[in-house]
């Protein structure tokens, strides 16, 4: 792998291309200027290679999934994001609310099956508190006990904990008695406050997010970080995301892997942007690999990308596809994505490795490898 990579350095015409690609090379991060420089500058074959170098030095030949389900309790929400096709106002025939015996009922489903993490998350419903957010994550419990669950973005937690009147470790501890594990990544979108004025403008901050993700972290709460890229952000506004996520991870280790977010323009006032091409998407893969250094995983999420172009992504520093889902959730399906009833079985999710040439393995919430596949 990395002879491969040497080979490269004195075709690279351009000295600013080659002084960062050594920096790839010998291990040493490189800073925001540069990741933006990538970002404008490098041709993709090039990006590929650092970035499958950055992957393997962390993560081998082994891309991982786990079995896992959604659980969305309901998509009326007190924000009206531009980019967002889920939200529905009350009333309107595709707008669902679930009662704890609803989502006791979608728990029962998987009673003697091997998934092992639910992931919960939803609309902001505007009666919801936090001690009602603690009783969806025990109905679950109560059917499943030793499953993970992964629930309430930190848009979510902010509202309900800021209505409780707690501190974000007080509200975060509540939820964690209750039986919290760890707690996705949703939210970040952009944290540039321009941008976000634009798209979201009446949601939690870029610096509350980051408060809750390090409440989290600092009371042992594991979680994911986004970006959501594709939409009115430029290079930069995305390479300062990612610093801000990095330098929270050099701060706390908390995040467990990145997962970059296509904006799909499908059934939202910020349709008329359409979307970026793959080679953006591939693009955006390769660079957020070599700029997150310190977050050991970087995950394809494959219902937003759809099984084909995620096959590709694994060639640009993918190690993570997320997993079997069972059509379970609507958040990208909503938004036009191509994969509008996303599920995948555990042998199709092998196939998509083993096309990609890498070696599959199955992990648990907290990326612990618990089954390794032949290729």
């Amino acid at each position: 792998m990395e002879p491969l990579i040497s080979s490269l350095k004195p075709e690279l015409a351009n000295d600013n291309l080659k002084r960062i690609a050594d920096k790839v090379i010998e291990g040493i991060r490189i800073d925001m200027a540069e990741g933006e420089y990538l970002f404008e500058k490098a041709d993709l074959a090039l990006l590929a290679q650092l970035a499958n170098l950055v992957n393997h030095r962390l993560n081998g030949d082994y891309v991982l999934f786990n079995h896992n389900f959604h659980i969305e309790p309901t998509n009326l929400c007190v924000f009206n994001c531009r980019f967002c096709s889920y939200h529905k106002a009350a009333g309107d025939p595709e707008s669902w609310v679930f009662t704890l015996e609803n989502i006791k009922d979608i728990a029962r489903k998987y009673q003697n099956s091997n998934v092992t993490e639910v992931h919960i998350v939803g609309g902001v419903h505007p009666k919801w508190d936090i001690d009602y957010y603690g009783k969806m994550i025990r109905a679950v419990k109560d059917i499943l006990p030793n499953i993970h669950i992964k629930a309430y973005s930190a848009i979510e937690l902010d509202y309900v904990i800021r209505k409780s009147k707690l501190t974000y470790a007080e509200g975060l501890k509540r939820l964690k008695e209750y039986g919290l594990d760890s707690i996705p990544g949703g939210g970040a979108e952009i944290f540039d406050p321009e941008v976000r004025a634009k798209i979201c403008p009446d949601k939690a901050s870029g610096e509350a997010w980051l408060a809750i993700h390090r409440a989290a972290h600092q009371l042992g709460i594991y979680s994911n970080a986004t970006m959501l890229y594709g939409h009115i952000e430029s290079y930069k506004h995305r390479v300062q995301h990612m610093e801000a996520i990095r330098k929270l991870q050099d701060e706390t280790h908390g995040f467990n892997c990145f997962i970059p977010l296509k904006f799909r323009a499908a059934n939202n006032p910020m349709g008329y942007l359409g979307e970026v091409n793959l080679v953006e998407d591939l693009r955006n893969f390769a660079v957020a690999r070599i700029f997150m250094d310190n977050i050991k995983h970087l995950k394809a999420y494959w219902p937003m990308l759809g099984i084909q172009n995620t096959r590709l992504a694994i060639n640009f520093g993918v190690d993570d596809i997320d997993g079997t889902i069972d059509d379970t959730t609507k958040i990208y399906s909503m938004a036009g994505a191509e994969e509008q009833k996303p599920a995948m079985t555990t042998e199709k999710l092998k196939q998509l490795i083993v096309e990609s040439g890498r070696i599959p393995a199955e992990r648990d919430s907290l990326y612990n490898i618990i089954n390794v596949f032949n290729k």
